[in-house]
């Protein structure tokens, strides 16, 4: 979806803005985000380890490694035309609601909850961003997240 402005996209507030396209995740970016991160805890790492000990018999993704996925995920469901810059601002509320098995597909989905004016061309926008499990009933991550928007 692409609107002219964030005034545009009030009309939206509310609703659903859309879905991602689909994203992979497999062992090479789970070992890739451990190496970054230092956690190499096995249930992430150890393959071998996991098709014993895990159900599934695969590793999973760090739930970080998830939340990390939305700029990815986001950047195609809706843009906004005029904007000068955008910023990344924080969370209100994270929750990693169902493990992400290695080799399995993820996708995002966003709805608008708010917009709040914060001066100076500035707006500060509030959703709710969901990561589906391709297969699963439960998403994976659930989590108001913020943003900036300058124009």
């Amino acid at each position: 979806m692409e609107v002219e402005s964030v005034e545009a996209l009030r009309a939206h507030v509310g609703k659903p803005l859309g879905s991602s396209e689909w994203v992979v995740v497999d062992q090479a970016m789970i070992d890739r985000f451990a190496e970054a991160t230092g956690d190499h805890q096995w249930i992430h790492v150890d393959v071998e380890r996991a098709k014993r000990e895990m159900p599934g018999g695969r590793t999973i993704a760090h739930g970080y490694l998830t939340l990390s996925l939305l700029p990815r995920l986001n950047a195609n469901i809706y843009s906004i035309k005029s904007r000068k810059r955008g910023v990344n601002y924080g969370s209100n509320k994270v929750r990693f609601t169902a493990p992400v098995p290695s080799g399995v597909r993820v996708r995002g989905h966003l709805t608008l909850k708010a917009i709040e004016p914060m001066g100076n061309g500035c707006s500060r926008l509030v959703t709710e961003a969901t990561v589906e499990v391709e297969g699963s009933d439960r998403p994976a991550l659930v989590a108001e997240t913020l943003s900036l928007v300058y124009e």
